[in-house]
């Protein structure tokens, strides 16, 4: 008897319009649960930890797709490596089979190719230049490839196999 007289309250507290407090008007909101697609994760290709890598490195990473990344430079390990007045050598690890990346570094003279094909984007004032880079050697990009010896910063790097 008392089973279920327990078993009647909670399911008279389980149905709409059920209340569970004296006094309750028991009119409730109903809320569907099942039916409703789940959130979307939408990618904004803003580079991880831009703010921290600023503040650390004074290199400005903006967007890419993930297969070029700034990394420690290590011989012998295929990166791309970037000469700047304003910064000792930078090092690029890239993968997959094609990759870019937008990013600010000033005064940016040399880069040395790795087995992909790399071309990179470069500004001086309002004027930009686009170079490719040979594979696995050296390029002069920037101030040391300009006639007039201009300062250029390099703003973004394209890749593919």
């Amino acid at each position: 008897m008392l089973a279920a007289a327990v078993a009647g309250a909670l399911t008279w507290l389980a149905l709409p319009g059920g209340s569970s407090t004296p006094g309750d008007s028991g009119a409730r909101a109903a809320a569907p649960v099942a039916g409703e697609a789940p959130g979307y994760a939408v990618e904004d290709f803003n580079y991880p930890q831009a703010d921290k890598i600023l503040a650390e490195k004074n290199i400005l990473l903006k967007r890419g797709d993930g297969h070029i990344t700034l990394a420690d430079c290590v011989t012998g390990t295929g990166q791309l490596e970037v000469w700047a007045r304003s910064k000792d050598k930078i090092c690029f690890q890239v993968t997959g089979h094609s990759g870019w990346l937008t990013l600010e570094i000033p005064s940016v003279y040399g880069i040395k190719g790795n087995d992909y094909s790399t071309q990179v984007d470069m500004t001086t004032g309002t004027e930009q230049q686009s170079y490719d880079v040979d594979k696995n050697a050296w390029t002069a990009v920037g101030e040391s490839a300009d006639e007039q010896g201009r300062e250029f910063m390099l703003v973004e790097i394209r890749t593919s196999k």
